[in-house]
């Protein structure tokens, strides 16, 4: 072998070796990855598993559509308040305890958890507004309840206009926390939920909520309300009902966009007076009441979730709304 050749084969020689030793760490990255994913895959369906054994009733389950949905009802009031959760809310009638409380000893409060929400069965029908307003009406039809408020938080502003407009002679007034409106920017955002589906079937949805902030730290929930709260969320957060529900989020944004609120209706919306995400969020709500022969919009200092913090309020303003629109 000549020179040039040797030192050629040696050149070689070591590139397979680098080689190899790349292909090595890259395989040892691969089974610690997959051994990563194995390991809180399992944790999840035992953790899972246990945490059904532990989630606590509350409420009464109604047929609707063949399915159990559940809902809470408080309070022995004459007039009813129904209450309609935000996008997402793991556990409604555990989200709106302290409102709940405050308006329990003047109204009956009737809190409705959606197919995919709290204790509520999930479903496999398409998460359109038409379709969840129209669930959750047959849900008061089954319970009798005929004549109420409607109070929603967030996206409920999206069904809640639907909603009464398709029963006028039931909703004796609409109430907004936070709630959305139809022509408000960003509703075109394409969302990841294939994403968001294998973090939650993977089980990294659970590792991600146990070392990422407390939702709860330092608000007046007591613990074991929060560790429900909790349970539900690792149940219900980016199951297939949900996720459906976040597919058809633009496209029930838009099916609203032609509606208004009766003119006629007593129209009270709760507005985070801070909010930096949305452009003109005031403005957008002030706009839904300018017609409205009794409408308000009062603007509060607080997160999106205003009832965590601000239900003594929320409950005393609603209270004298309602006493003023009689």
């Amino acid at each position: 072998m000549t020179q040039p050749e040797e030192k050629k084969a040696k050149i070689g020689s070591r590139a397979r070796k680098v080689r190899n030793i790349i292909l090595k760490i890259l395989g040892a990255i691969v089974i610690a990855i997959v051994l990563f994913l194995g390991i809180v895959y399992i944790t999840n369906v035992i953790s899972s598993n246990s945490e059904a054994k532990k989630i606590e009733p509350y409420g009464q389950h109604v047929s609707v559509d063949g399915k159990n949905m559940n809902v809470f009802i408080q309070g022995e009031g004459k007039e009813t308040i129904v209450l309609l959760p935000g996008y997402g809310t793991a556990a409604p009638a555990l989200d709106f305890k302290l409102l709940i409380d405050e308006l329990s000893p003047f109204y009956k409060v009737v809190a409705v958890e959606p197919f995919g929400y709290g204790l509520s069965d999930g479903t496999e029908k398409e998460r359109t507004a038409e379709n969840i307003v129209s669930e959750v009406h047959e849900a008061l039809q089954q319970l009798n309840i005929n004549k109420y408020m409607l109070m929603g938080h967030s996206i409920a502003g999206i069904y809640g206009i639907d909603y009464v407009n398709k029963y006028p002679d039931e909703v004796t007034a609409f109430v907004g926390i936070d709630s959305s409106v139809p022509t408000q920017p960003g509703i075109d955002a394409k969302l990841p939920t294939k994403m968001f589906g294998f973090i939650k079937k993977s089980g990294l949805q659970r590792l991600v909520v146990k070392f990422g902030g407390d939702p709860y730290a330092g608000l007046p929930f007591d613990d074991h309300t929060v560790e429900q709260m909790k349970m539900l969320s690792n149940k219900n957060s980016n199951s297939s009902t949900m996720l459906n529900e976040m597919d058809h989020i633009s496209s029930n944004f838009k099916g609203a966009q032609g509606l208004t609120f009766p003119k006629d209706l007593p129209l009270l919306l709760f507005v985070q007076g801070n909010n930096e995400d949305v452009l003109g969020w005031i403005p957008l709500h002030e706009g839904q009441i300018k017609d409205s022969v009794h409408g308000k919009v009062i603007t509060m200092d607080g997160e999106h979730y205003l009832h965590h913090t601000l239900f003594k309020e929320i409950a005393e303003d609603v209270r004298t709304f309602m006493n003023e629109a009689k």
